[in-house]
């Protein structure tokens, strides 16, 4: 007879009052906590083109954006998940005393060939169950494309937007982005293999 060892799970309130002080960020999946790894400096310029956009066109709005340190809610039949997106906005944000998001209207994931199949599969999916959700942005890093699914009344359509003269247009918070100002600044070039990267 084998014997399985028992998995301990994390509850939602042990899982919230330890990200307040965890040394790495943890996103959460129905008890289970996995850590994030780090990022390379081009992602980080990108997210952060990404949220002064934002905060420059809804500046003064009842929108707000939100960096990656703010964390969805993500209430699924089965589990709640936590994620960090790289940069969301919600026009319903939640108590500023929270460290989370319940009502995210648009949602920013820059992606990394690393990140790149979670990010497109697992948490895209989940996060297109979000009632309040208009829109979900992947962004690419090696060239100035992105990829929105945006809600209408038959579900989601992806949509696509390429070159830095496109614009992507988010009507459902009352701005548009140009992809020049998401990659101002941005070199592009191939990321390397992970086995370069070490």
């Amino acid at each position: 007879m084998s014997t399985a060892k028992k998995l301990n799970l994390v509850s939602i309130e042990e899982y919230l009052s330890g990200e307040l002080v965890a040394p790495v960020k943890h996103e959460y999946l129905g008890g289970v906590l996995y850590a994030l790894a780090g990022a390379r400096n081009v992602h980080n310029v990108i997210a952060v083109n990404i949220n002064g956009a934002l905060y420059v066109r809804l500046r003064g709005r009842p929108c707000r954006p939100f960096n990656s340190d703010t964390k969805i809610r993500v209430r699924l039949p089965t589990q709640v998940r936590f994620y960090y997106p790289d940069a969301s906005v919600s026009c319903r944000p939640n108590p500023q005393t929270d460290s989370f998001q319940d009502e995210p209207a648009v949602i920013f994931e820059v992606l990394s060939r690393r990140t790149r199949r979670i990010d497109e599969g697992e948490k895209k999916d989940a996060y297109l169950t979000i009632p309040s959700l208009s829109v979900c942005v992947l962004v690419e890093q090696e060239t100035a494309a992105v990829v929105a699914f945006r809600r209408t009344q038959s579900g989601f359509v992806r949509e696509a937007y390429e070159g830095l003269d496109a614009v992507l247009p988010l009507g459902e918070i009352g701005i548009d982005l140009p992809l020049a100002d998401i990659y101002e600044t941005v070199q592009f070039t191939p990321e390397p293999d992970e086995d370069d990267a070490a």
